[in-house]
């Protein structure tokens, strides 16, 4: 009998998002088109340099899932002394980005559309970030599908090797239950320090979203989470 090779280990991930189909509009279409290939960086696994990608050197900050930008094109309208760079898959919230940044005509930010578990590991080097935020990243409230939230003990050991000491991590949540497995995870990475005892006020540059908003004025909690990297 001919000895079979070994069959190849294939280690499966499981996807925190789902592509979900979304209506361009004609002014987030035109953005893509215009603005796209100067702001939105190209996926690949080799490390970015940071000044070549903004075209001069300053602290870069990281926002994971920015949804439609809103709230991002304002922090970094704020704060032009930082380097944005903005991970989303979802093509409408690329092209609604982009337009505000048209419109704001905003230099320090950058866009990569790609899965952001590969863009941590291949694109960004260790100890490189000066902050992270995560901002109403999907609960998957049903108890059976935990198991995709976005933060987990191994995607937060990731996300603290791209901090530098000194560096932040900045989440928020609307629902309670995820803020609580937050809260439990960020806790039990033995190189982030809560900045409070358990859940952080808004910092002042977090604006609210409409979203947001809209669930406060429904009597919906809303859950900062701000841990320092040591």
């Amino acid at each position: 009998m001919t000895e079979q090779p070994p069959r190849p280990i294939i280690h499966q991930t499981i996807r925190s998002f789902v592509l979900r189909a979304g209506r361009m509009g004609s002014g987030q279409q035109k953005a893509l088109d215009e603005l796209g290939p100067r702001f939105v960086l190209p996926y690949a696994p080799e490390k970015l340099d940071f000044d070549v990608a903004f075209q001069r050197a300053a602290d870069t900050i990281l926002e994971i899932g920015f949804g439609m930008g809103g709230a991002t094109a304002e922090i970094a309208a704020a704060q032009p002394e930082n380097n944005y760079l903005g991970i989303e898959v979802h093509t409408p919230g690329v092209g609604a980005l982009l337009k505000q940044i048209g419109e704001r005509n905003l230099t320090n930010l950058r866009i990569i559309q790609h899965d952001a578990v590969e863009v941590l590991q291949q694109m960004i080097a260790n100890a490189s970030l000066a902050g992270i935020h995560i901002y109403f990243p999907d609960p998957w409230h049903k108890a059976r599908h935990h198991k995709r939230r976005l933060i987990q003990p191994a995607f937060v050991a990731t996300l603290v090797e791209k901090l530098k000491t000194g560096g932040y991590l900045h989440l928020a949540t609307d629902w309670e239950n995820y803020a609580e497995q937050m809260l439990e995870v960020l806790s039990a990475e033995g190189h982030l320090i809560n900045t409070v005892a358990n859940y952080a006020a808004r910092p002042a540059f977090r604006p609210l979203t409409k979203f947001e908003q809209r669930g406060l004025r429904l009597g919906h909690g809303v859950w900062d989470l701000v841990f320092g990297c040591r």
